[in-house]
């Protein structure tokens, strides 16, 4: 059976958090480090994560950044989901959110199951969702 790593990663414009959660229940849940949110940097990423010998399996929240990192990933040859903010399971009380804590979260839940991925729309179909979101933003305002 082929082992696998569990990929958080906490998106944003120029850096990506990345956390990793080993096969296994109780498998080690670490901290990985904060890269570029470029091509390059989730390459480099890629190839360090493959070679450990284990598949790499990667997840990240749906937001402003849209579904290039998914793309890109995907192209790549990895199994990668994008998973919508209000259906992640949160404790209660537990409101300090940094970036490294939301990136071994999101590792930690992909593992265990918890998480379950939305529609990924192709790059046509996110363009005219674009079109049409900036159409009607321009007729309201007549």
């Amino acid at each position: 059976m082929e082992r696998m790593v569990y990929v958080g990663l906490d998106v944003h414009a120029e850096t990506i958090a990345v956390a990793t959660a080993d096969d296994g229940r109780n498998g080690d849940v670490r901290f990985y480090g904060i890269i570029e949110n470029n091509a390059d940097a989730v390459l480099r990423l890629t190839k360090r994560l493959s070679a450990t010998g284990a598949r790499p399996v990667f997840c990240y929240e749906a937001g402003p950044c849209g579904y290039g990192l998914y793309r890109l990933l995907t192209k790549l040859g990895f199994d990668c989901a994008v998973v919508a903010p209000a259906m992640i399971p949160r404790r209660a009380g537990d409101r300090v959110k940094t970036d490294r804590r939301d990136a071994e979260m999101l590792a930690r839940l992909w593992r265990a199951g918890e998480l379950t991925p939305i529609w990924t729309p192709d790059e046509e179909q996110e363009a005219m969702r674009d079109l049409r979101a900036a159409h009607c933003t321009t007729a309201k305002s007549r």
